[in-house]
């Protein structure tokens, strides 16, 4: 194999690793259970729905602002709270494709949607 065709198939290597984000749910501070496929019944407690937009950049090498768990969370949640049935879905919009291929892979934008329950007592609207 010649060594251009060594280079791609090692950057291609990398770029498939990028664009990878982790979520740990074990240092929140407050009870935190994923939602399961089975899950069909309804829950009591507060439902919410946040969206982020990170981006990487350099064919996934580097994250630019990524969306962080206790960030969205912290808003939604209070001492003696907890969140049940929390999904995370990445996606990439229409425009994010685009986005990437005006760039040739440069820059990359994702979606990320949090969503789930609140159970238990919610922030006041004083609160900071």
């Amino acid at each position: 194999m010649n060594r251009i065709g060594t280079i791609a198939i090692a950057l291609l290597g990398l770029a498939a690793g990028g664009c990878a984000m982790t979520f740990d749910s074990s240092h929140l501070g407050v009870p935190v259970t994923m939602a399961s496929a089975a899950t069909t019944s309804p829950t009591t407690g507060t439902p919410f729905h946040v969206n982020r937009h990170p981006v990487f950049m350099g064919w996934g090498l580097i994250t630019l602002g990524a969306p962080n768990l206790e960030d969205v969370l912290a808003g939604q949640v209070a001492n003696g709270a907890a969140v049940t049935n929390l999904r995370i879905r990445v996606r990439a919009r229409l425009t994010d494709y685009l986005i990437t291929g005006l760039t040739f892979g440069l820059f990359s934008p994702r979606t990320v949607t949090f969503e789930g329950t609140v159970q238990g007592s919610r922030p006041s609207a004083s609160s900071p």
